[in-house]
C-alpha cells in the first residue's frame, strides 16, 4: 500500500501543476481528446481481439473509410467505441452519478452491431476465459449491479482507488453477453473525467498484466495490483499533458 500512496501523492502534485499552468483552449482540448480517442479505441478493441491497426482505426473513426480484408464487425466496433467515448466526455460535464441507465447507454453505443443484446443485461451464464471463478448467474446480475453501484457511491477512498476497484468488480459480474471489457474501461474513464483526472488508455501491449490484475484479485481479494496500474497510467497521462502545455507556455 505504501507504493500506492506515493503514486497517489504524485498524481495530486501533478494535478496541482496542471491547474497552475496555462490551460487549453477549446480547439486544443478537442484535438488532444481526438488523438487520445483514436489510440484508446485502437487499444481497447485490440485487447478484445480486433485486428485493426492504429492507422486503420484512425481511418475508420476519423475519415469514415473502410479497410479492405477487415471484417465489418471490426469497423462497427471502432465506430461504436468512438461514439461511446464522445458520449462519456459529454455527460461527464453534468456530474450525474453513475447509474445502470448510463452503463446500459454506454453498452448500447459499444454494441452498435448487436441490436438484440445492446443495452441489456445477459440472459445466459458465461465463463471468462482464464478466470479463476464464474461470473454470477444471469438472474443475480441486476441485484449485484445495484449493490455495486450503491457501494461505489458510498466509497470514500481516493478516486483512483475506488474507480479501479469498481472496474475489477464490474468485470467480475460481467453483466453483458459481450462488450464488458470495453464498457468497463469506458466507465472507468467517465468517472476519472468527472473526478477531475485524465482519461487513461490501457495499452494492448499491457494486456497480459491487465488480465493478471483480475487473477490477482481472485486470489487475494484486493485490487491493489490494478490500482497501481491505473495510477501508473494516470501519472503518464498527466506528465504528457504537462509536457504539451510546457510548449504552449514557451510559445504563448
Amino acid at each position: 500500500m505504501g507504493d500506492i500512496q506515493k503514486m497517489l501523492s504524485e498524481i495530486e502534485e501533478l494535478r496541482g501543476q496542471l491547474k497552475n499552468g496555462p490551460g487549453l483552449n477549446e480547439g486544443e482540448e478537442k484535438r488532444l481528446l481526438e488523438q487520445f480517442m483514436v489510440e484508446y479505441t485502437y487499444n481497447s478493441n485490440a485487447i478484445e481481439g480486433s485486428t485493426l491497426t492504429l492507422h486503420e482505426t484512425a481511418l475508420v473513426v476519423l475519415e469514415g473509410l473502410t479497410v479492405d480484408a477487415k471484417p465489418l464487425k471490426e469497423h462497427l466496433d471502432a465506430i461504436g467505441h468512438r461514439d461511446a467515448f464522445e458520449y462519456i466526455v459529454r455527460i461527464a460535464k453534468s456530474q450525474e452519478p453513475l447509474t445502470e441507465r448510463i452503463i446500459k447507454e454506454i453498452h448500447s453505443l459499444v454494441l452498435v452491431n448487436d441490436a438484440q443484446n445492446k443495452g441489456k443485461y445477459r440472459g445466459v451464464s458465461v465463463r471468462i476465459l482464464g478466470a479463476l471463478d464464474m461470473p454470477p448467474f444471469p438472474d443475480q446480475v441486476p441485484a449485484q449491479m445495484q449493490e455495486l453501484l450503491k457501494a461505489y457511491e458510498s466509497d470514500i477512498r481516493h478516486p483512483i482507488e475506488k474507480i479501479a476497484d469498481f472496474h475489477i468488480l464490474f468485470e467480475r459480474i460481467h453483466p453483458f453477453i459481450d462488450g464488458n471489457g470495453r464498457v468497463g474501461r469506458l466507465i472507468m474513464n467517465l468517472e476519472l473525467i468527472k473526478a477531475g483526472y485524465a482519461p487513461i488508455d490501457v495499452k494492448f501491449k499491457d494486456r497480459s498484466h491487465y488480465i493478471d490484475c483480475f487473477r490477482d484479485y481472485a486470489k487475494t481479494g484486493n485490487s491493489n495490483q490494478f490500482i497501481e496500474m491505473v495510477a501508473k497510467y494516470q501519472i503518464e497521462e498527466l506528465k504528457n499533458l504537462i509536457f504539451v502545455l510546457s510548449f504552449k507556455n514557451k510559445t504563448g
